[in-house]
């Protein structure tokens, strides 16, 4: 099996997405304008945008032996990405998320775990040989937390850069992950539910960093929407900050996953470049994801994007 220099942990999702001109109140039945059935989960999300930029990817997983499941691995395979380690469960329904947009592009979602949870930490062991082989390693908090842990334990013991997107959602037993992680990115709520902060504008990102700095974070990344994105290493005395383009969103699902897999494609491809030049190459290819809808289906092709974003001296 030829190395892949990209290897994602998390889930293959099946998002259920229904268009609406504004979302119902409690109790309220609403007529949608449009429902779309696609391939999501962050993990798979942020494997996808990496392999259409062109890097070689891998996938470790776990689907529901049910009709989703099988159109997801269809859909994985017709993408080229590396489907070795993604597995069937007999007993759980494939991921799924229910997500409502609105005519501004704003999205609010319903996630049911299913077959995720039964990613196992033998299931990361029987990959150790495609782990040790990549250069970067990215999760998210799709799957269990010891899981995670014999993920990135991997990683560290061949030296493959780890990468951690603290999302959907951050629970305090997951900060034991924090001294395994090179990079951790967060959005708004996640830096909150981990700092008990509130991430409103640019100061407030000050004590945030503070925070998961002495919790074992070594190079944070707050992704902060239309307001940009703030990164800081914890040997840095100032941070850095990336402004976000202005353009005017159709539908922002999958957004943040855009970045994560313009990220680590970066991180891997072009291990010379500068974080910051990273992080704003990262940020202006999730822009172009906001302006289609849909999720891996709004996401460019490297085609799509200038060439100029990939000279450089690897």
């Amino acid at each position: 099996m030829p190395n892949k220099s990209i290897v994602v942990v998390g889930g293959c999702i099946v998002d259920l997405i229904s268009y609406i001109d504004r979302f119902p109140k409690p109790g309220e039945t609403l007529t949608g304008l449009n429902f779309v059935k696609g391939c999501g989960g962050k993990a798979a999300n942020q494997c996808v945008m990496a392999k259409k930029l062109g890097a070689s990817t891998a996938m470790i997983a776990k689907l529901g032996d049910d009709s989703f499941g099988h159109e997801y691995m269809d859909n994985l395979k017709e993408l080229k990405i590396d489907t070795e380690f993604v597995t069937f469960s007999k007993t759980s329904h494939t991921s799924t998320a229910s997500i409502a947009v609105s005519s501004d592009g704003q999205n609010s979602i319903i996630y049911v775990p299913g077959a995720i949870m039964e990613l196992a930490s033998a299931d990361v062991t029987d990959a150790e040989n495609l782990i040790k082989n990549a250069k970067v390693l990215l999760c998210s908090y799709e799957c269990p937390l010891p899981t995670l842990v014999t993920a990135f334990e991997t990683a560290k013991k061949y030296g493959v850069r780890t990468v951690l997107n603290a999302a959907p959602s951050t629970n305090p037993s997951y900060e034991k992950l924090y001294p395994l992680v090179d990079i951790i990115c967060l959005n708004e709520i996640e830096a909150e539910d981990a700092t008990g902060l509130s991430l409103k504008d640019i100061p407030d990102c000050v004590e945030i960093f503070k925070i998961l700095h002495e919790k074992g974070c070594s190079t944070v990344i707050l992704t902060m929407g239309s307001k940009g994105v703030v990164f800081k290493n914890k040997d840095q005395e100032q941070f850095d900050y990336v402004p976000a383009r202005t353009v005017t969103a159709v539908d922002c699902t999958g957004a943040g996953d855009a970045f994560m897999g313009s990220l680590v494609f970066f991180l891997s491809e072009y291990p010379n470049m500068s974080l910051p030049t990273v992080i704003e190459k990262s940020c202006a290819i999730a822009t172009l994801s906001v302006m289609k809808k849909g999720t891996q289906s709004s996401f460019p092709n490297r085609e799509d994007i200038p060439k100029e974003f990939f000279y450089h001296n690897k």
